[in-house]
């Protein structure tokens, strides 16, 4: 009798263990702590999208984005059938709308993924007219008023004052600037700008 219940305890004992092992057999397997830590840090340092830029890639977005919405304006304004505005310019405004409506997308891109603002800070009463190339209100306002051949000139002179302001934005971005992308764009522009204000030099000498 003592024999047939030690024997009796010792099977439920090894229904224990085996109903235990089959549990950890049937248990989804585990990546330790340590490795799943590691490859989660890695991961998030590989697809950080703010690694690689400073601030004077920022102060360049921030400075091209309002240079270029106020190159848009002026390309808007010449396309209006009001003005008059020779097939010259027209197709000028119309190229120089199609380069940097892009362009502003894109830095407005890289801000965003910056955690950057749009906008710089800027003491209180600082016009952004003040920015390299940047035309006035009042220069706006004689633009929207000059008509045909007169617009065409005053057109392009202003233009390649901005023209010019953007190019030397880019040569401080290029000097200082780190992002490759933000690098990229700052010779892009500068190459196309460069085009554009000797082809409207070459148009107001003839």
């Amino acid at each position: 009798m003592k024999f047939t219940r030690i024997a009796a305890l010792a099977s439920i004992a090894m229904l224990g263990i085996t109903a235990c092992g089959s549990d950890a057999k049937t248990s989804s397997p585990s990546i330790p702590a340590e490795t799943s830590a590691s490859t989660m840090t890695s991961s998030s340092t590989m697809m950080d999208p703010a690694a690689g830029f400073n601030d004077a890639d920022v102060q360049f977005a921030q400075g091209m984005i309002p240079h270029h919405e106020q190159a848009i304006e002026m390309a808007d304004i010449a396309l209006d059938p009001t003005v008059a505005a020779g097939d010259v310019v027209t197709a000028l405004a119309t190229r120089i709308k199609g380069e940097q409506d892009p362009e502003i997308q894109l830095m407005t891109g890289w801000l965003t993924t910056w955690g950057q603002p749009m906008q710089m800070t800027t003491d209180s009463g600082h016009d952004m007219s003040s920015m390299d190339g940047m035309m006035s209100a009042e220069d706006m306002d004689a633009l929207s008023a000059a008509r045909g051949a007169e617009f065409d000139k005053l057109w392009q002179e202003m233009m390649i004052k901005h023209h010019q302001g953007a190019i030397d934005m880019a040569a401080t971005e290029t000097a200082n600037g780190s992002d490759p992308e933000a690098l990229a764009l700052a010779g892009q522009i500068t190459t196309a700008q460069q085009a554009e204000i000797a082809e409207m030099t070459t148009n107001l000498a003839g």
